[in-house]
């Protein structure tokens, strides 16, 4: 005879067995029943529509004209969010409710699919910024630039000067295919085995601004390369294409699906099949619509493609790409060498037409408008009409001359811009921070610039055999990637020995990307207890870096010794 425990738990399984299973939204199993609120201001109406509302009616009424929805939610769809309002400080970001964060004007992202840019068109920005974003621009690790203080006044005449010249900020924001990362060397390096640029194009045609692709679950993020140093992070992209040869195809892609960062991070994983160069836009296509179809869609939390691929696994989701979207089987397919160089493409490299690009480092990624256009300057002044972005806040100068290399060199420090192997500003990203961004909690490129300066004034005489990468991200959502940096800084107050509270960061150390210096991609470690003040950052860092050098053995990265070590030494 059975316990009254066993009966007990006997009728909680019947009952379970009977429930109605929660829905995740997923349209091909759940229908599209709107389950949430972002969900159904989508479904009222795309997007892509607001342009209209914005040119007739926002930016000729100002910004108390604005419904909310748009506001808060469509404008994103063309490259618009609100700034934050100035004096806020950052112990009020969790506690004030969003329209109390927001000031009337925002920020507007210029999207670069590639990094392509043209002397023409970054003039064309140098000009808006100038004139209507207060002299402001900053390259992002997605290789966009953004601007701040824009004026919902001044958006339709910023779109007819960046559409003249070929840019747009359609879908830079919002839950749709976000700007493609392509290897900032496409088509020019002496190593290359493959351009990636007519994949990156034909997708940026045919589906950016595409409605049947601009209402995602979240937003989705791309990376395409065909660049031995795998210079796009694919690591931490929904969906990324690595080239690789095959031994019987020839050079081909390498799949990746289902990675991104965040409070939960998660790398995307190989689904072990080679795409052929005239297959990689339908599968994109493919991967892309799983998502649209099958991602969850009631919890913004869950949104994102990392989730579905860890509840499907590979095998099913590869499954679910052939049968139902591509309607033919990949081939299978090797793992892509690990990298032998850097991906961030630093210094003068000879092109494989035997003129030079030269990758110059910003401090954080921090620019201006008057930087901007002395870009312009210094490259057309040596007959140069090329630039590249690149996923690492950095930009390359394309084309240059051989005997003109001194020159431009000298020119681009003249502004500071460095194409030296800088000890940090190397190897230092920075996300907008709470200069301008409503989610943050501390202050960023300022702080960024400071510790740079500060670091490699203290240990100039020291020299590393692999760069350290210090990322700074002014909140939890890792926009500067701090997981995988071999320093990753996450904002936070610090609450210090007597009781103050101060601007600083919990501190992540040892993680990093197959691209930099490690076998293989691996999350930082954290330790317990372990933050850092904005103002103790330098004398920090100064220290483990000294450790580390102290401690290592012979042939040691320092994101090995970081795992390796006790917490003690980290501290």
């Amino acid at each position: 005879m059975s316990t009254d425990v066993e009966q007990r738990a006997a009728g909680r399984a019947d009952r379970a067995a009977t429930r109605p299973k929660k829905s995740n939204g997923q349209w091909k199993i759940d229908g599209r029943e709107p389950l949430n609120g972002n969900e159904v201001f989508k479904a009222e109406d795309n997007g892509l529509n607001v342009r209209a509302r914005i040119e007739e009616v926002y930016a000729k009424s100002g910004f108390a004209s604005i419904d909310p929805d748009d506001l808060h939610g469509r404008f994103r769809w063309w490259g618009l969010y609100t700034q934050r309002k100035p004096g806020i400080d950052g112990g009020r970001t969790a506690t004030l409710e969003p329209h109390e964060l927001e000031d009337e004007y925002f920020m507007l992202r210029v999207r670069i699919d590639g990094g392509r840019l043209t002397t023409e068109q970054l003039r064309t920005i140098a000009d808006i910024s100038n004139e209507f974003a207060r002299g402001t621009a900053d390259l992002t690790d997605r290789q966009n630039i953004q601007l701040h203080w824009i004026a919902i006044e001044d958006v339709p005449e910023i779109w007819r000067r960046l559409e003249a010249v070929g840019l747009q900020t359609t879908e830079a924001c919002g839950d749709v295919p976000r700007v493609i990362l392509g290897s900032p060397v496409a088509g020019i390096a002496a190593d290359e085995l493959i351009d990636p640029t007519p994949a990156i194009e034909e997708i940026s045609r045919r589906y950016i601004g595409d409605e049947s692709l601009a209402n995602l679950p979240r937003k989705y993020k791309t990376a395409i390369t065909g660049h031995p140093s795998q210079d796009v992070v694919h690591e931490i992209n929904d969906c990324s294409f690595v080239a690789v040869e095959h031994p019987e195809h020839g050079i081909g892609y390498d799949l990746w699906v289902g990675g991104a960062l965040s409070t939960v991070p998660r790398f995307a994983e190989r689904l072990g099949a080679w795409v052929a160069p005239d297959q990689v836009v339908e599968t994109w296509l493919g991967v892309t619509e799983i998502f649209r179809d099958y991602g969850y869609r009631r919890l913004r939390n869950k949104a994102r493609l990392k989730f579905l691929m860890a509840e499907w696994g590979l095998e099913k989701f590869r499954e679910i790409l052939e049968t139902e979207y591509l309607g033919y089987r990949l081939a299978d397919g090797p793992a892509p060498a690990k990298p032998l160089t850097e991906g961030d493409h630093v210094g003068v490299h000879r092109q494989a037409d035997g003129k030079y690009y030269i990758g110059v480092s910003l401090i954080a990624g921090r620019a201006s408008g008057t930087l901007l256009g002395q870009m312009v300057d210094i490259a057309e002044k040596y007959g140069s009409t090329r630039l590249r972005t690149t996923p690492h806040q950095k930009i390359l100068f394309l084309d240059i001359p051989e005997d003109d290399i001194d020159a431009v060199v000298a020119d681009l420090d003249a502004v500071g811009l460095s194409s030296r192997k800088d000890l940090f500003r190397r190897s230092t990203i920075a996300c907008t921070g709470i200069e301008f961004c409503k989610l943050a909690i501390v202050e960023t490129k300022q702080t960024a610039a400071d510790t740079i300066a500060t670091l490699e004034a203290r240990l100039a005489e020291i020299d590393l055999p692999h760069p350290i990468s210090l990322h700074l991200n002014g909140c939890p959502n890792s926009c500067a990637r701090i997981q995988t940096a071999d320093i990753g800084l996450k904002g936070q107050l610090v609450t210090t020995d007597d009781g103050e509270q101060k601007p600083g960061f919990q501190v992540h150390v040892g993680g990093g990307l197959a691209s930099s210096d490690r076998d293989e991609a691996g999350l930082g470690r954290t330790v317990r207890g372990l933050k850092v003040t904005a103002d103790d950052l330098s004398d920090y860092v100064e220290t483990l870096v000294r450790r580390f050098l102290a401690g290592r053995s012979e042939t040691e990265t320092f994101s090995e010794w970081a795992h390796r070590v006790d917490d003690e030494e980290l501290v």
